[in-house]
């Protein structure tokens, strides 16, 4: 009798299984075949490292997260991305109180759900962060599988599809470098950390790189076109000479609600903005800018040995913009 219930139960499980392969086989088969799928526009690069770039998104599935937490799904049967990224403001508006908050659940594990973005996720830490407890974001990441914050500012190497290609991922908490901050109370939890001694790391880390590709990534922007075009550039004013000593290609933030791309002529580096997770705000375009939208969505990026292919993708899964950096 025993032995028959767990040939039923192992049938079951077996035929659940099956069942779950088809339908990830379908649904890959009609987002590559489908002739009216938007995300047939995304340009396919087979030996690319892809990964996804996101950020200002946590509101518990509202303001079109939830929908954009979809394309995300869909676009990981055409480029799956190996991690994901996530440039800050994860929890609205002000963070969570312990890694037992139910706002890891509603707004982070409930929304991004979806077999492909069930990978790595890299996550720095926003201004909203910073009105929580900043901590027990990093010590979520001893509970879940895939969200990665070491700390407040850390590292990741991968190597390229041709085994012979690195890249080194730069993660930065840019709030200690908005000087203004020190002196509001919402942030009075900047006090506690050392600015200092995370730009001798930064230039350290980019000193010794011997990585192809040296990318960077903070929540506070170093140029935009958003809303906070005539702020004080105070985060620019503490990095922007590190970047452009040791050639930093790309510097990836959040904070401005749109998704934008910068490039200052007379500046070695890109900056592209990727804030459009959730809430959006009205942005505008300056001489440096490139490309600014002010709709929700995120990028997708693929690094070659040559060069690296950015492409933004609204919530309706429409390719918005394509720009490749070569090595």
């Amino acid at each position: 009798m025993i032995y028959q219930r767990l040939l039923k139960l192992n049938s079951f499980l077996f035929i659940g299984v099956f069942l779950c392969s088809l339908n990830i086989l379908a649904q890959k088969k009609y987002y590559n075949d489908n002739e009216n799928s938007n995300l047939k526009e995304l340009q396919v690069e087979e030996d690319g490292l892809h990964f996804y770039v996101i950020g200002d998104w946590g509101r518990n599935g509202h303001f079109k997260q939830a929908e954009v937490a979809d394309i995300m799904q869909q676009a990981g049967f055409i480029l799956e991305p190996e991690f994901i990224i996530s440039v800050g403001d994860n929890f609205y508006p002000n963070g969570i109180a312990s890694v037992n908050d139910p706002y890891l659940k509603s707004s982070f594990e409930d929304i991004y759900y979806g077999s492909n973005l069930f990978c790595p996720w890299y996550v720095a830490i926003g201004n909203h962060g910073y009105r929580g407890n900043v901590q027990a974001q990093i010590d979520y990441s001893k509970i879940s599988q895939r969200w990665t914050m070491p700390d407040r500012y850390f590292k990741v190497e991968k190597t390229l599809e041709d085994d012979k290609t690195t890249a080194k991922f730069i993660f930065l908490d840019t709030n200690t470098f908005e000087d203004d901050y020190y002196e509001s109370e919402k942030y009075a939890k900047v006090k506690e950390q050392d600015s200092s001694k995370q730009k001798k790391w930064l230039e350290k880390t980019l000193k010794n790189s011997t990585a192809d590709w040296n990318i960077v990534i903070g929540h506070h922007p170093l140029y935009t076109s958003g809303k906070r075009v005539n702020d004080e550039p105070y985060v620019r004013n503490h990095l922007e000479k590190i970047f452009e000593k040791y050639k930093v290609p790309a510097y990836f933030a959040g904070h401005e609600h749109d998704i934008q791309h910068l490039k200052p002529k007379k500046v070695f580096t890109h900056h592209f903005i990727s804030g459009a997770g959730s809430d959006v705000r009205p942005t505008g375009e300056s001489d440096f800018t490139q490309f600014s939208k002010s709709e929700q969505g995120f990028l997708i990026v693929s690094l070659l040995p040559t060069k690296m292919l950015v492409q933004a993708v609204n919530w309706k899964g429409e390719i918005t913009y394509k720009y490749e950096i070569p090595k």
